[in-house]
């Protein structure tokens, strides 16, 4: 990383200078005067941005890869002017480069906190990701006037963004505990709040815990919990009054349905995730559902259905706008995503050339529990195709990976790679694999 007398005058740009803005973010920046100040008064949020993630020392693409965004979508925010704004994107920009949420036209009602100039660099990098990620929707639908309730329900969000982030570093098994007291917390918080607003924020905050309980659950290879969690996190989303978070959480049981070979319960849910939102469904819903389906129509061996539901799915992926999803989504689904979902649907499907004849960037991106899975997909590629050196190398590889985090669902999927070879006698790298899989509960 360059020393902090580098000449930072290319950081205007967007890729050629080093993200630097972390190291100077020791100080507190005057927003009551000057340029910015000016910027804000006369509506041009974009430039507030841009002079703001400028002095931070931080480049367009950083930036983008914080909000989800692109470079050239991060320099049209900044050059939008006095134009409309989404204010989800301003909330999570604002968050991130740390502007008063007033000075992009936003309702400041996050609770006051002491300021500490002398906080871990490192720890500042990790939250200040986690609340552009989690605060965004809190900023944009709390009242102008802030109450105990919005500003817990901010804190919970948050914390709960923060447990999702350990997820790639943490096996679920050391997650589990505290988000479950997370869980028992927010029930009390809720059990006490006044008012529909009050509960029904509450609820929606409780229905994303109870969808991360459900996926380290998942994670863990209990399969019963994991539904129950994530039925009730449709329960609260219900509660919650928000049919974009049902359609959310219904699409996420859909999913672990999917994987876990229910196929038409999880085309029901994809369905009732759709009709929920009728017209209103945003492209990126519309994109990610569709290869939940094939994934659904892959496990029931309906491989013409699966194709069709891809084929929408990749169409869809490819006009999602170059913008922040809409909460809850976090990140956004592009067509790598889709070519990930089509190796899950050939691996499901026994077909060598879907999941061999695809591009996998994937396996460069996400944390080592999803490479893992999808190596296994890859395996299963692989062992359709005859190739069983190569499946169980790969097999073998991601197995390391699911001991390492105590992963019961990465196990549980070599496992069924392994059932899929059926053989008298097998060779010596199957019985490798066998051997280190002898013995192993989780």
């Amino acid at each position: 990383m360059r020393h902090a007398h580098t000449d930072t005058r290319r950081a205007g740009t967007g890729s050629r200078a080093e993200p630097q803005g972390l190291l100077a973010w020791g100080y507190a920046m005057d927003f009551q005067t000057g340029p910015v100040r000016e910027a804000s008064r006369s509506g041009d949020y974009g430039r507030v941005i841009e002079l703001v993630r400028i002095e931070r020392r931080m480049t367009q693409t950083a930036l983008g890869q914080a909000l989800g965004l692109s470079q050239s979508a991060v320099s049209r925010l900044e050059k939008k002017g006095q134009g409309a704004y989404s204010t989800d994107t301003l909330a999570a920009a604002a968050a991130h480069l740390e502007i008063p949420p007033a000075s992009v036209g936003l309702a400041d009602s996050r609770p006051s906190e002491p300021r500490n100039d002398g906080e871990d660099v490192n720890r500042r990098r990790f939250i200040g990701g986690a609340v552009a990620a989690a605060v965004a929707p809190t900023l944009a639908v709390l009242p102008e006037t802030a109450d105990a309730s919005g500003g817990q329900a901010a804190a919970l969000r948050l914390s709960t963004t923060a447990y999702r982030r350990l997820d790639g570093t943490t096996p679920s098994r050391d997650l589990s505990e505290a988000v479950q007291s997370h869980m028992r917390l927010i029930q009390s918080i809720t059990r006490a709040a006044t008012g529909d607003g009050d509960r029904g924020r509450l609820a929606a905050v409780g229905s994303e815990a109870a969808s991360f309980a459900g996926w380290l659950a998942w994670d863990k290879g209990d399969n019963g919990s994991a539904r129950s969690w994530y039925g009730a996190a449709v329960k609260a989303a219900r509660s919650a009054g928000n049919p974009l978070l049902g359609a959310y959480q219904a699409g996420s049981l859909a999913q672990f349905e999917a994987h876990a070979g229910n196929s038409v319960e999880a085309l029901n849910l994809t369905r009732r995730a759709r009709r929920s939102l009728g017209d209103s469904l945003p492209a990126v819903a519309d994109a990610w559902l569709f290869s939940v389906e094939a994934l659904a129509h892959a496990v029931a061996g309906d491989r013409r259905s699966a194709d069709m539901a891809l084929t929408m799915a990749r169409a869809g992926a490819e006009s999602v706008p170059e913008e922040a999803p809409p909460w809850p989504w976090v990140f956004t689904f592009t067509p790598t995503k889709v070519s990930a979902a089509k190796v899950a649907c050939g691996a499901r499907l026994g077909l060598a050339d879907w999941v061999l004849s695809e591009d996998i960037e994937a396996l460069s991106t996400g944390h080592e529990k999803q490479r893992a899975l999808l190596v296994l997909d890859i395996a299963a590629g692989h062992l359709a195709a005859g190739r069983v050196d190569a499946a169980f190398a790969l097999a073998s590889q991601a197995v390391r990976t699911g001991l390492r985090y105590r992963s019961g669902r990465i196990v549980e999927r070599a496992r069924a790679v392994r059932r899929s070879l059926t053989t008298s006698s097998p060779p010596k790298m199957v019985r490798e694999f066998d051997e280190r899989l002898h013995g192993v509960y989780l």
